[in-house]
């Protein structure tokens, strides 16, 4: 059995499909999340299979169609069964698990007269049980979870459960010009405000989560007066979700009290997930997806501006509707945009999310691999490791990333950080930021343009440009790292050294436990720039990973702590000392801004 696994996952690893016996004998269900290297992609952006999409069947001019290929903030016409024309190229990079920005069919076009923009990214969800027309159909959807699944890998779904498009208008202002407003000035029981008529005789407030409690919450006018235009009144699907009195309905967040979990996200209607029937109907929306296409886990947008409550009843849910598919490891982390660990952590407490995105990894290792401050900042964070719901097993779990769509690629960070530095020593600090994100405890997350050398211009719709040729001039003007290439062409190359490096590293983890699941320590880390050393311990065997990288310009050589059981290594990467000085140490030596994987002997 043990042989033939080892030849199943050979086949995996060279990108061949796997003969039908072997896929019954070994299942990519069977993997734990910790197991899997993501790849994050927005659908609009990584390749075109059908150019009949582009407009998602409408007609006319952009503010329509929301197509307009030169401009960043609309569509440009990436679709599913571009993804799937592209499986060989990710089962090269060595990626096991696709997340996918959201698919849902979309509002095209919203935003005030000359600031709009369209639903691309996918977070303008006006039919939550539909592909967006955009991106294909259901059918197109599940021949790509098919598709991928045929391989091993697994697929992700970006949900949204916090709010919907901006349907929703209020009769006193008009769209983002609403300001928040707050239960204590405007309670459930009185129209618009303290001083106005009483409404919703007998709601005992939002913190009474029963049925019977919100079917007294029938006047949704104590805050603003919502209304629906005519033209959008059953836009949204499930029909449900076309009444006002699902909504919070207080105005724009501030993102900070109250506001954070009631108030409208720049002006998307902000659902009232406090109501028994939002979360049940969220829950039949999601679970749909689980038992139609057999999805492989959730990444949950905006988690932190939703109720606690809420993911305490949704998530068992999920995961029972998953096991009951037979999926039973499936991977749901949220999306809590902040760099401590200890607001991160709280969230796997109180929400009982299983894991969140870890935003405190991706600034520590962006900073300590540009240079900017020591090492010390990455001991720091996984110093406090123990703080997550499960300790440091659940931050083995926590998706890792160095760049994504919203808060930029780790070459922009490099450039900031390093306006003088070569082309050559930029490629090389993003080598060893993606070297930390491959080795280092957590689910490596690759963004989409990063194995090939984009580097941005900022965040959000600065950091989102087109795998296939783009025609978005502040796209095209960029250097790219590692190529000659900018993104007027297609980037789709395995030859670049990015891509080679990360297929290489990906490689190295898959095949070693210890990269994986294993246990870190740290070994050494400092209050500059220079060296951070960590080992990995296999949980099977409790052999040795030792883990260098040198985050400083100049080569460094160092003695290093090992466990006394580790008398001699083999290099995976980089170099390595082949034997120990003495039990317990080791001496190490480091190009600059290099990095090296150390696998340890047999422990005596």
């Amino acid at each position: 059995m043990r042989a033939a696994a080892l030849l199943i996952s050979a086949l995996v690893l060279a990108g061949a499909p796997l003969p039908a016996a072997a896929q019954q004998q070994t299942s990519f269900r069977d993997r734990l999340p910790e197991d899997e290297v993501i790849y994050f992609l927005l659908p609009d952006r990584f390749e075109n299979g059908d150019p009949a999409n582009d407009r998602g069947g409408l007609s006319g001019d952009r503010l329509k169609t929301g197509f307009d290929p030169a401009a960043k903030g609309f569509y440009h016409g990436g679709d599913l069964k571009g993804v799937v024309q592209r499986l060989d190229y990710l089962q090269g990079l060595g990626i096991t698990a696709i997340w996918m920005g959201p698919i849902f069919k979309n509002k095209p076009v919203q935003g005030p007269p000359g600031q709009e923009s369209a639903g691309y990214h996918g977070y303008w969800i006006t039919d939550f049980t539909e592909v967006d027309p955009h991106f294909g159909t259901d059918a197109d959807f599940k021949a790509l979870v098919d598709a991928a699944h045929a391989r091993g890998i697994k697929v992700y779904m970006d949900i949204v459960a916090n709010h919907t498009a901006d349907v929703i208008q209020f009769r006193e202002c008009q769209g983002r010009d609403c300001p928040y407003r707050s239960r204590a000035d405007y309670p459930y029981q009185a129209r618009g405000g303290t001083g106005g008529a009483a409404i919703n005789p007998g709601f005992a407030g939002d913190g009474v989560q029963t049925a019977e409690n919100f079917a007294k919450l029938a006047d949704p006018t104590f805050a603003y007066t919502p209304f629906v235009p005519p033209a959008e009144a059953r836009v949204k699907v499930p029909d449900w979700l076309n009444d006002p009195i699902y909504y919070h309905n207080r105005g724009n967040s501030t993102f900070a009290g109250e506001s954070s979990t009631m108030g409208d996200f720049v002006g998307l209607d902000d659902l009232m997930t406090e109501n028994p029937r939002v979360v049940a109907g969220m829950i039949d929306i999601f679970g749909g997806w689980i038992d139609r296409f057999g999805v492989d886990g959730f990444r949950i947008d905006t988690a932190r501006h939703v109720n606690p409550e809420f993911w305490q009843a949704f998530v068992p849910a999920m995961l029972e509707r998953a096991r009951a598919r037979g999926i039973p490891n499936f991977h749901i982390f949220g999306e809590v945009a902040d760099p401590d660990p200890a607001v991160l952590a709280r969230h796997t407490h109180v929400d009982r999310l299983p894991t969140v995105l870890d935003f405190a990894f991706s600034l520590a290792v962006n900073d300590a691999s540009a240079g900017k401050g020591g090492t010390d900042q990455l001991a720091r964070v996984f110093a406090a490791d123990p703080l997550y719901e499960g300790g440091e097993a659940t931050a083995r779990r926590l998706p890792t990333f160095v760049s994504n769509h919203d808060a930029g690629r780790t070459a922009t960070a490099d450039a900031a950080i390093n306006p003088k530095a070569t082309p050559d020593e930029l490629l090389k600090r993003d080598l060893l930021a993606h070297a930390m994100l491959l080795t280092l405890r957590g689910v490596p997350t690759i963004y989409s343009g990063d194995e090939q050398g984009f580097t941005g211009d900022g965040g959000d719709q600065d950091a989102r440009e087109d795998m296939f040729p783009s025609k978005v001039a502040s796209y095209n003007d960029n250097r790219l790292l590692g190529t000659t290439r900018t993104t007027a062409d297609a980037n789709f190359d395995a030859g670049h050294p990015l891509y080679r490096e990360i297929a290489a590293l990906a490689r190295i983890r898959t095949e070693h436990a210890a990269l994986r699941r294993g246990r870190q320590v740290t070994r050494f880390a400092g209050g500059e720039p220079g060296l951070f050393a960590v080992s990995r311990f296999d949980p099977d065997n409790g052999r040795e990973m030792l883990l260098l990288y040198n985050t400083s310009a100049a080569p460094l050589t160092a003695n290093v702590e090992v466990d006394v059981g580790s008398r001699s290594f083999i290099a995976l990467a980089g170099d390595c000392p082949a034997r120990a000085t003495r039990p317990g140490t080791v001496a190490v030596s480091l190009p600059a801004l290099g990095y090296a994987v150390c696998a340890a002997g047999e422990a005596k």
